[in-house]
């Protein structure tokens, strides 16, 4: 027996010894080939039960499956974000800690002075999943879609519309539609959906451009009436609506995502073993209608793609921020 306990030290320490002598990128595939032999936290920078606890918990069910190793949902919520993301910032680089962002992470770079880099202390995984926001009114507005919205909006300068607070996407996309079509608007900021439901069914405001999921009861119910999905292309969930582009606003787009990150420096082997996971688990029929039900639909892709996705979002919304000279709360 100690023969043998002897004998499989000395094949581990061979093993290892081979990868700390491989060229990089050996070395890098030979992480992976071996990674996890513990437990993967992945970060979500909200509390328990949001949209992105929801979807992080989704996937880690299925990736704890895939990797033979459990992987636990850490909620880090509070400073916008923040407190959760600096603690992945500052993780050792091996894979066991992980975080999946939202357009915060893009947004916050032009808002605040940040104790990260959002993009260079990150290496990209996978985009998860993207969701529409949908661009809806009260039933008592005049306009029935976005040109005439927008044909009121000149005629009737200052129209309200709510947000989930200063800076959300819910906000930037507003203002985003205000600077491409010229029209100006009133924000007026709520603490989250729930704040501004009521004000916004009530007509108390006239209009919001929110995350597709929020709002699909209210329209259906005829409480809301939908003028356009911010996609390039309509959605299935709302096939009968139209998109910004289509009602006279072409390059509009303005979309909720879910982008899973791990630290700088995690070895490419790791990070290409999580892609091709991810991507397994997002092609999977059941998982694609859990997310639909969401609102969202299923992404994938490669770590580069999602990265240039990442960096494409922020430089949107940093010019946003910046030309309507928003300021954090």
């Amino acid at each position: 027996m100690h023969g043998l306990f002897t004998l499989a030290n000395a094949s581990a320490a061979i093993a290892n010894a081979a990868l700390l002598l491989a060229p990089p990128l050996a070395w890098a595939q030979g992480l992976g080939q071996i990674y996890p032999t513990k437990p993967v936290r992945v970060i979500v920078p909200y509390p328990a039960g949001g949209g992105a606890d929801l979807v992080a918990r989704m996937m880690t069910q299925k990736l704890a499956d895939g990797l033979g190793q459990p992987v636990v949902v850490d909620n880090r919520a509070g400073a916008g974000t923040i407190i959760g993301t600096e603690i992945a910032a500052r993780a050792a680089p091996d894979g066991y800690t992980l975080i999946m962002v939202n357009p915060a992470h893009a947004i916050n770079p032009g808002l605040r002075q940040l104790p990260y880099e959002s993009i260079r202390d990150f290496a990209a995984v996978i985009l998860i999943a993207t969701q529409p926001n949908l661009f809806v009114v009260h039933p008592s507005l005049l306009a029935n879609n976005t040109g005439e919205f927008i044909a009121l909006a000149r005629a009737k300068p200052g129209l309200r519309y709510a947000s989930a607070g200063i800076g959300s996407v819910v906000h930037l996309a507003a203002e985003l539609l205000a600077s491409m079509t010229g029209i100006k608007l009133t924000h007026v900021p709520y603490k989250g959906a729930g704040g501004y439901m009521p004000d916004l069914v009530g007509g108390r405001v006239e209009f919001t451009i929110a995350p597709i999921g929020s709002l699909m009861q209210q329209v259906q119910a005829g409480r809301l009436r939908a003028l356009a999905v911010t996609t390039a292309t309509r959605v299935a969930a709302l096939p009968e609506v139209p998109t910004a582009a289509e009602g006279g606003v072409p390059g509009y787009q303005a979309l909720s995502w879910y982008l899973l990150l791990a630290p700088a420096r995690t070895p490419a082997g790791i990070v290409n073993k999580l892609n091709a996971e991810m991507n397994k688990i997002l092609g999977g029929i059941d998982i694609r209608q859990r997310l639909a039900r969401e609102g969202s639909e299923a992404a994938g892709g490669t770590p580069t793609s999602a990265m240039k996705f990442l960096r494409d979002e922020t430089a949107l919304w940093t010019g946003v921020i910046q030309r309507a000279n928003v300021k954090a709360e």
